[in-house]
């Protein structure tokens, strides 16, 4: 029997929702099972080929729905969960008995953890850190952003990891180790500790490049990384940096596309506007509390334009 998981990758919840979902598949449902794994990036061109349900049993988990008639199952909890109102129309006439989605979960692993104790009697052994972990990090739910962005703590380290790794060999090798390993055990093992230390140092510097080139106005904070060399950053960085601040805003490139990142501030007293609703008119899409925009690759002037009218709207 080979499984094929298909997950948000470089995301902390992705990882863990492919491993908390094996376990219980390789436990409950499928023992012996051959487990295989893709990681799936939000692009401007989003599209699922049939050639990626290749496994006797395919599932997607922490990622948006397919109608492919050869997807078994599927859990999410964006409220972005569908590409098009077509795909949601086919999962609500569907009414399929293993597809879910609950857009009231902080994180997907909590979803999956819940959903298949209280549905399916099962619970993985030794796993409650992980969901935990992904509950707080997804959910935003620490206590301060100093502790965001100090990266103490193991699982904080593995977000670094897990988002700024090239390729997907390396997320996959976690959601290998996440099923029967603890977090203080998989950041150390040499060959993460190798990927950790430069990238560490990296954060370090993104926060002088973010604090020499970010505006703050109006309980906003915008900024441009294009051309800075950094593809991605620690979002909590900028309310470390201006804890004044209720939303964020910024334009960076990567490998695969342009990107408009929206987020507000787990800390900020009132957050008026629907980040994931505003995403959407432009084709993203995210939490109500954080979203995201892909634009195709060199698309910096629509993205920077995109990113000019969110700012306004939010210091409206």
């Amino acid at each position: 029997m080979r499984v094929r998981v298909l997950y948000h990758d470089h995301c902390f919840d992705g990882a863990a929702s492919a491993a908390y979902f094996s376990r219980f598949i390789s436990e409950h449902v499928h023992p012996g099972a051959e487990f295989a794994y893709t990681g799936m990036a939000h692009t401007a061109d989003q599209i699922f080929e049939d050639s990626l349900f290749d496994g006797d049993v395919n599932a997607i988990v922490d990622f948006k729905y397919s109608p492919n008639d050869r997807l078994n199952w599927w859990f999410d909890h964006h409220q972005s969960a569908f590409l098009t109102p077509a795909d949601a129309e086919h999962f609500r006439q569907a009414q399929h008995p293993t597809k879910f989605l609950d857009t009231g979960y902080k994180s997907c692993t909590k979803f999956i953890a819940d959903l298949t104790r209280e549905k399916y009697g099962y619970q993985a052994a030794g796993l409650d850190d992980l969901v935990s972990w992904a509950d707080i990090i997804d959910g935003a739910s620490y206590a301060s952003a100093e502790e965001a962005v100090s990266l103490k703590s193991a699982a904080t380290q593995l977000v670094l990891v897990i988002e700024a790794a090239k390729g997907s060999g390396t997320v996959q090798s976690i959601i290998r180790s996440m099923q029967s390993q603890p977090l203080e055990a998989i950041i150390q093992q040499p060959e993460i500790q190798a990927q950790y230390q430069p990238l560490y140092a990296r954060h370090l510097r993104s926060m002088g490049v973010i604090g020499d080139c970010a505006v703050s106005e109006k309980g906003v904070v915008f900024f441009d990384l294009v051309g800075k060399e950094l593809d991605g950053y620690n979002k909590f960085v900028p309310y470390h940096l201006y804890p004044e601040a209720t939303y964020t805003v910024s334009v960076s490139e990567q490998p695969f596309r342009t990107k408009v990142s929206v987020g507000s501030s787990p800390w900020a007293v009132e957050v008026k506007h629907n980040l994931a609703s505003i995403c959407e008119r432009y084709g993203g899409g995210g939490h109500p509390r954080v979203g995201a925009i892909s634009f195709p690759v060199g698309q910096i002037e629509p993205a920077r334009q995109a990113a000019r009218e969110i700012v306004a709207e939010l210091q409206g």
